[in-house]
């Protein structure tokens, strides 16, 4: 594993991420995100291959249209920088393998979904099914290698179902007001990627992120420093928080031994 190759799949995941960025921006829209050129939404003008260049055109052009000078968001660098930084670690993690480039379709559509549900407020039904098909996919795959499907190794087949039930069931008692059922169905691929141990301490982190996250946009309404558009009433998009976890045991690989043992220090 050399810097090259590092560098090499941070740049891969910066031109992915700019990809990302155009998919959730056309998606149900009527537009393909395979055709058609990328332009400013302020004046319609076309931009130029020196103005596409992922991060750096951004950082070059101050972050406004050369035409129109129109503020771009910051959602485009951000995610560009999101998606090399997690296909960085995923090649350091697994390495050079065959499930490398599924992971980091995997990876993409969840960045994806997150990056749509936090726009819109709801989870597509198409990269929903295309992520739970590649992580069962993932499951049967690396049972296959290790020539083994025992008793364990089922029950992690099924773990996509019982967490798919917890949410379903919080969906169901709170007619929806608790949590949205894309929630659940996207909790499938989360218990099959992850397994039974894994999944539950993804959502576990989930629910603590939420958490923090609730409480820092209380404080912040209070100092007058976040958007007036946003209260403590506003709905906020639960899926982005169950991608992190997920990211986050993926990547570290927590058990309750490990948690117990950050906690007494």
């Amino acid at each position: 594993m050399t810097p090259i190759n590092l560098i090499f799949f941070f740049i891969f995941g910066l031109i992915i991420g700019s990809f990302i960025n155009v998919v959730v921006l056309r998606y149900n829209t009527g537009f393909s995100f395979m055709k058609g050129r990328s332009k400013c939404f302020s004046c319609g003008k076309i931009l130029s291959s020196l103005e596409l260049i992922p991060v750096f055109s951004y950082l070059f052009i101050k972050g406004r249209c050369t035409s129109c000078k129109s503020k771009i968001s910051i959602q485009y660098p951000l995610v560009e920088l999101i998606t090399g930084l997690i296909f960085l670690i995923t090649f350091w993690k697994i390495g050079l393998t065959l499930f490398l480039p599924l992971y980091l379709i995997i990876f993409s559509v969840l960045i994806s979904i997150s990056l749509y549900d936090f726009k819109h407020k709801i989870i597509p039904d198409g990269m929903m099914v295309v992520f739970n098909i590649l992580t069962l996919f993932a499951w049967f795959l690396t049972h296959s290698f290790q020539g083994q499907f025992l008793i364990p190794s089922l029950l992690d087949l099924f773990s996509g179902f019982i967490l798919f039930s917890f949410f379903a069931f919080l969906w169901l008692v709170s007619g929806g007001k608790w949590m949205g059922f894309g929630d659940a169905k996207i909790s499938l691929g989360v218990g099959w990627l992850l397994g039974l141990s894994g999944g539950i301490f993804a959502i576990m982190l989930a629910f603590w992120i939420g958490a923090i996250w609730g409480i820092f946009v209380i404080l912040l309404k209070k100092l007058n420093v976040f958007c007036s558009s946003i209260t403590i009433k506003s709905e906020i998009p639960f899926a982005p928080f169950i991608i992190l976890g997920l990211f986050i045991q993926f990547f570290l690989e927590w058990n309750l031994a490990s948690l117990m043992k950050i906690l007494a220090q």
